[in-house]
């Protein structure tokens, strides 16, 4: 995991993600992330007043890695259909290099409670919005033709979700292998041609 600025906050979350990535959200325990952490129950709830609050913030550590990745990589691409490929790129390598946050992210948030639906949700929802942002982008540059951009945007979200926690929960297809297939699904579904395609991406239709 990155690190944050404040050193025992990131030894907490280092140990966190490990336990609940191996143990689940109810067997896990404060305590455990105590022991695993080296630190004490005291700098713990000065950071994270409860467990669910520790689990909210590895969610939410996960949500900025991710966001300031796809920032950095679309803020290099000029064209509409060009950002919204990188942004596809961009979140299959993460998810790929933040194995056991995607698991916490994509699968032990779900059925915890509505407060952990409603974060899971949330953040969804800004993914979401930034796939639409650069379709719309795109749709007004002339490199699509007018679609419903945010239909399309929660099947991109949908399908690439589907992909990555089957990859959590059985190790196959792992991101770097399912990215070329769901660049030429997902580029088509929105009117990409294969010419376009294949510019943006020569691996993409192999």
């Amino acid at each position: 995991m990155s690190k944050s600025t404040n050193p025992t906050r990131q030894r907490i979350l280092d140990a966190a993600v490990e336990r609940f990535a191996n143990n689940g959200y109810h067997d896990t325990s404060v305590a455990d992330i105590v022991d695993d952490s080296g630190t004490s129950k005291g700098a713990v709830y000065f950071h994270f007043p409860s467990k669910q609050d520790i689990f909210l913030g590895l969610v939410d550590h996960f949500a900025t890695i991710l966001e300031d990745r796809l920032s950095e990589a679309i803020a290099q691409e000029e064209s509409g259909v060009r950002r919204v490929n990188v942004a596809l790129s961009v979140c299959l390598e993460t998810f790929a290099a933040y194995k056991k946050l995607a698991k916490i992210f994509l699968i032990q948030a779900t059925g915890l409670g509505t407060v952990f639906e409603e974060k899971r949700r949330e953040i969804h929802k800004r993914f979401i919005d930034v796939i639409q942002r650069h379709l719309d982008e795109a749709v007004q540059e002339g490199d699509l033709l007018t679609i419903d951009t945010e239909i399309a945007a929660y099947a991109w979200m949908g399908a690439i979700n589907e992909v990555v926690i089957e990859w959590v929960y059985t190790g196959h297809p792992e991101p770097a292998r399912a990215l070329p297939a769901l660049q030429n699904i997902l580029l088509r579904s929105i009117g990409v041609s294969e010419e376009q395609i294949q510019q943006l991406d020569p691996n993409a239709n192999k």
